[in-house]
């Protein structure tokens, strides 16, 4: 193992020698390159690096929606790259809260009801499941736009529903793809406030992509991925 991170029994995120290629034809594309990282519980871990070099990669490895070519990625406990599709999709379900650029909020549906959304794949009642969507949009400071629609809210207010939504089901680390990188500097500034929050108050583990140094700034440490390859 490397020097990129902590290690002991607290740690969430172990990859050991992870490498990605992808295939267009007979073309062999390289990704990642023997990759090592280790993230602790309560981290907050910025992640940059030039567009191409792997940074999207990484983190779809470690939420658990692609695998590896070879290596170990072990998150909460299980190795990603052994689970079957089934179990994988009920893992992350449990384990990652998805953040993105651009919200992916569902037009037709209400801040509250896109909040719901995750929980429509558990076994909660539907009290239980209404209190922790009223839990979660107090949390971003928008239980007051509960009914409003996506058309309705700012830029900076659909990412915080966005956030809401990740953290709704309880995660047990919080995974941002470039979450500053579509708002205005005041817009972003408190959604970087709101994930450091998160962080400190709520002992969340995140771990976020950015090309923006000042979101970088926000982190417990941030690591360099170029050409595959992760520097600290």
């Amino acid at each position: 193992m490397s020097d990129a991170g902590p290690t002991g029994n607290g740690t969430l995120v172990a990859l050991r020698d992870v490498h990605k290629v992808y295939h267009r034809d007979k073309l062999e594309i390289p990704v990642l390159a023997g990759i090592n990282l280790e993230v602790a519980k309560g981290d907050f871990l910025a992640l940059m690096g030039p567009s191409g070099s792997g940074k999207s990669t990484l983190l779809n490895l470690i939420g658990g929606i692609d695998r590896p070519t070879r290596g170990e990625v072990r998150v909460a406990g299980e190795s990603l790259e052994t689970l079957p599709p089934a179990k994988l999709a009920a893992w992350r379900a449990r384990h990652i809260g998805f953040i993105f650029q651009l919200y992916n909020l569902i037009p037709v549906l209400t801040a509250e009801q896109n909040v719901e959304l995750p929980l429509l794949l558990t076994k909660l009642p539907g009290g239980e499941r209404k209190k922790r969507v009223r839990l979660a949009l107090d949390l971003v400071g928008l239980g007051d736009r509960a009914r409003h629609f996506p058309r309705q809210l700012s830029g900076g207010e659909e990412q915080r529903v966005a956030i809401a939504r990740a953290i709704v089901s309880d995660p047990t680390l919080l995974v941002a793809d470039e979450p500053t990188g579509d708002l205005d500097s005041k817009n972003a500034e408190e959604i970087l406030v709101l994930l450091r929050r998160l962080n400190r108050e709520m002992g969340k583990t995140i771990l976020m992509v950015t090309h923006d140094p000042r979101a970088a700034e926000r982190a417990d440490r941030t690591l360099l991925l170029d050409k595959g390859v992760l520097r600290a």
